[in-house]
C-alpha cells in the first residue's frame, strides 16, 4: 500500500490540485490497491481502469490549465452498482440484470462527473440491496476489511469495504433501512444517509421509493460530507426532491472540527440501547456519550415509543415497495430473458426469467410485499404499517423539539461472521433495528466510529439522528467527537486502513 491510499480525500484533493501529485498517480495507486486486496474482498463488481485513468488525466490538464472544477477535482471513488452508469454495467448484483448497461448516467454520476471525481468502478451490494451482510449477491459476498472472516454489512457492503481497505477514498452507497449507516459501523468508517429527497435518487434502481436515499462513504466527516455536497441539491429530474438549499455540511464539518459543542442539546434514545445489544457496543456507545458531554453538549434521556414498532413496519412497506417496483423486471424490455425459445408463451417467459433471475431474499421480499398489499390484507397490512410510520414521525418532532439531535449506537452489534445469519432472516433484519426509524420518517442520520468493541476489536458506530434539511447538526457534531476521539487516542482512526497481506492470506 502506497501513502497515496492513505490519505484523506480532502488531502488528496489538495494535493492534486497544488499538483504536488497528479491525479493520474493517485488514481494508479487504488487501481493497484483494487489489484492487490480485491481477490479477497469482492469489493468491486465491476473496475473501469482505462475510463478512470482517462478521467484522471483530463483532470490534470484542466488543473495545469488553470482550471479546477471542484474541491474534490482529482480525487476517485466508486459507486454502488445499482446507480446508473452509462459507461459501465449496472446489475444490482442481480443475475436478472448481469451485463446491463444503461442508456445514461444517474444524476449523482453526472455531478460527480461534473465536478471532477473520478469514477473507479462499481460496487458489490446485497441483490437489488435488500440485505443487511451484502451475503446476497449473485456474484459472491464481499468481506470485511477489518476481518475477512465477517460480514461488511449491506446492502452498500462493496461501497464500504472498498473505502475502508483503502481501494478508493470516496463512494456512494444508497441508504433504504440503514444500507449505508450500518456498513459504515461495521468497517469503521463515516457513513452518511442525507435528508430524503436532498440527494437526487433519479437514475437510482428503485428498491423502496419512499425510503431509498443515495447518500455517501468517507475515512473522516470531513470527506463524507465534501462528496456529500457534490452530489446534493434539486433535481428537476426526480419528482420527490426537495427544491430547498441543501444544508451547509462542510461548513458544519468544519465547525464541529474546532471541538466545541457548548449549547448543543443530545437526545440518548432510550428505545435504541439495552438489553439485547452486545456489550462492547455499549461500552462503547457510553464512552461517546461521555465525550459529548465533555465537548461541552447537553445530554439528556429521550423516549421514542413508538420506535418499538419501526422494523414490523419497515418490513411491510419495504417489501410492498419493492413487489410493484420489481415487476418491471419482466424480460421483455431489458436484462435477462429465459424461455424464449417459441415453446413458451409471454406470461411463461417471464416467469421461467424471473425464477432464474433473482435469489432467495428477493423472491422473499417480493412474496411478502404482494401479500401485504392484496385486497385480503392491504388494511390489515400495508394500512397498519403505514399508520405506525406516522407514529414515528410524530414521535421524532416531539423528540426534536427538545434535542437538536439524537444519538444511539448505530447497530446493536459488530459485524457477525460469514453465514451465521443467512438461514434466519429475522436475526439478519435485527442489525437494521437502530437505523430504520430514520429512514421511515426521511429525517439525516449519519454513522460516526467510536472505536474498536472490546469484545473483538470490530468497529462500532455512533448514529447521530437530525431533522429532516438539518443534516449540518448531524456533520457538526459528528465531528467535534471525531476529534476528540482522535485527540483521545493520539492517532487518527481514519488512517486505520488493514494491511493488505491480512487480506491476501485471508
Amino acid at each position: 500500500m502506497t501513502e497515496l491510499t492513505r490519505l484523506s480525500a480532502a488531502e488528496i484533493a489538495r494535493r492534486v490540485q497544488a499538483r504536488e501529485v497528479s491525479s493520474v498517480e493517485v488514481t494508479r495507486a487504488h487501481l493497484a490497491r483494487i489489484e492487490a486486496v480485491d481477490g479477497s474482498l469482492n469489493a468491486f463488481l465491476h473496475v473501469d481502469a482505462e475510463g478512470a485513468l482517462a478521467a484522471a488525466a483530463a483532470i490534470d490538464e484542466e488543473i495545469a490549465a488553470g482550471t479546477i472544477r471542484g474541491p474534490l477535482a482529482g480525487v476517485p471513488v466508486a459507486v454502488k452498482d445499482n446507480i446508473a452508469t452509462a459507461d459501465m454495467p449496472t446489475t444490482c448484483a442481480s443475475r436478472i440484470l448481469e451485463g446491463w448497461r444503461p442508456p445514461y448516467d444517474a444524476t449523482v454520476v453526472t455531478r460527480l462527473r461534473e465536478a471532477g471525481l473520478v469514477p473507479l468502478g462499481k460496487t458489490n451490494l446485497d441483490e437489488f440491496a435488500m440485505g443487511g451482510s451484502n451475503e446476497n449477491s449473485a456474484f459472491g459476498a464481499v468481506r470485511n476489511p477489518w476481518d475477512a472472516s465477517r460480514v461488511p454489512g449491506g446492502s452498500s457492503g462493496g461501497s464500504a469495504a472498498a473505502t475502508a481497505a483503502g481501494e478508493a477514498p470516496l463512494a456512494l452507497g444508497s441508504d433504504t433501512g440503514g444500507s449505508i449507516r450500518q456498513p459504515g459501523a461495521f468497517t469503521g468508517l463515516v457513513g452518511v444517509k442525507p435528508t430524503y429527497g436532498t440527494v437526487s435518487r433519479y437514475g437510482l434502481v428503485a428498491f423502496s421509493s419512499s425510503l431509498d436515499q443515495i447518500g455517501t462513504f468517507g475515512r473522516s466527516v470531513l470527506d463524507a460530507a465534501m462528496l456529500h455536497e457534490v452530489v446534493g441539491g434539486h433535481d428537476p429530474a426526480d419528482q420527490t426532491s426537495i427544491a430547498a438549499p441543501l444544508p451547509p455540511v462542510v461548513e458544519a464539518a468544519l465547525a464541529g472540527a474546532r471541538g466545541d459543542l457548548a449549547g448543543v442539546r443530545v437526545g440518548v434514545v432510550t428505545e435504541l440501547s439495552g438489553e439485547g445489544y452486545q456489550p462492547g457496543v455499549l461500552a462503547a456507545f457510553t464512552d461517546a456519550v461521555r465525550v459529548l458531554t465533555d465537548l461541552g453538549a447537553e445530554v439528556v434521556e429521550v423516549s421514542c415509543p413508538s420506535f418499538t414498532a419501526a422494523m414490523p413496519a419497515y418490513y411491510i412497506i419495504a417489501p410492498s415497495e419493492a413487489s410493484s417496483n420489481l415487476a418491471r423486471f419482466d424480460a421483455m424490455r431489458y436484462g435477462l430473458r429465459v424461455g424464449d425459445d417459441g415453446s413458451h408463451s409471454t406470461d411463461q417467459v417471464m416467469s421461467l426469467t424471473r425464477e432464474a433471475g433473482f435469489g432467495p431474499e428477493v423472491k422473499r421480499r417480493i412474496m411478502i410485499g404482494t401479500h401485504a398489499l392484496s385486497a385480503g390484507s392491504y388494511d390489515a397490512l400495508y394500512g397498519k404499517a403505514q399508520k405506525a410510520r406516522t407514529l414515528i414521525v410524530r414521535d421524532f418532532a416531539a423528540a426534536f423539539e427538545d434535542c437538536d439531535v439524537l444519538v444511539s449506537p448505530t447497530v446493536p452489534t459488530t459485524a457477525f461472521p460469514i453465514g451465521d445469519r443467512v438461514d434466519d432472516p429475522v436475526a439478519m433484519y435485527l442489525a437494521d433495528l437502530c437505523t430504520i426509524p430514520t429512514n421511515l420518517a426521511g429525517n439525516a442520520g449519519l454513522s460516526v466510529p467510536c472505536g474498536l468493541s472490546a469484545d473483538d476489536g470490530m468497529p462500532v458506530g455512533l448514529q447521530v439522528m437530525a431533522p429532516a434539511l438539518a443534516d449540518d447538526r448531524a456533520y457538526r457534531v459528528a465531528a467535534a467527537y471525531e476529534l476528540a476521539r482522535d485527540t483521545s487516542s493520539g492517532t487518527p482512526f481514519a488512517s486505520t486502513i488493514p494491511d493488505p497481506a491480512v487480506l491476501e492470506n485471508a
